[in-house]
C-alpha cells in the first residue's frame, strides 16, 4: 500500500468514527487547525494501516478530531482504496457507533 493511501486509511478511520459527533460550533476552525487535527490523527493511529489495532492514543484522537476537518480531503476515488468495513470495526473498537448509510467526503 502507498503511503498516501495509507494515511488515508488514517483519515478514513477518523473520519468514521467521528460520523455521530458532527458539531456546528467547529464551524469557525481555519485550515491550519484541521490540517493540524488531520495530521495528529494520522500520526496516532499509524500503526491501525500496518494491521495493528487503534492504540489508547489512537482512539482518543478519533473522539476529538472534527468531522468537518476529515470529510472534505475524502474523494469517492480515495475511499475506494481502503477496506470501510475494516474500518469501521475499528472504530466500533474505540467505543464509537457508526450511523448507517453516512456519507463522508
Amino acid at each position: 500500500m502507498e503511503a498516501k493511501s495509507m494515511a488515508l486509511m488514517v483519515i478514513v478511520v477518523v473520519a468514521v468514527a467521528g460520523m455521530g459527533e458532527v458539531k456546528t460550533a467547529v464551524a469557525g476552525l481555519s485550515a491550519a487547525q484541521c490540517k493540524q487535527e488531520r495530521t495528529l490523527a494520522e500520526n496516532a493511529c499509524k500503526p491501525v494501516i500496518y494491521g495493528k489495532l487503534p492504540s489508547p492514543e489512537c482512539c482518543q484522537r478519533v473522539r476529538v478530531t472534527h468531522l468537518e476537518c476529515v470529510c472534505p480531503v475524502i474523494t469517492p476515488q480515495l475511499a475506494a482504496l481502503i477496506d470501510l468495513n475494516r474500518a469501521i470495526r475499528l472504530i466500533e473498537g474505540c467505543g464509537r457507533k457508526v450511523p448507517r448509510h453516512y456519507k463522508c467526503g
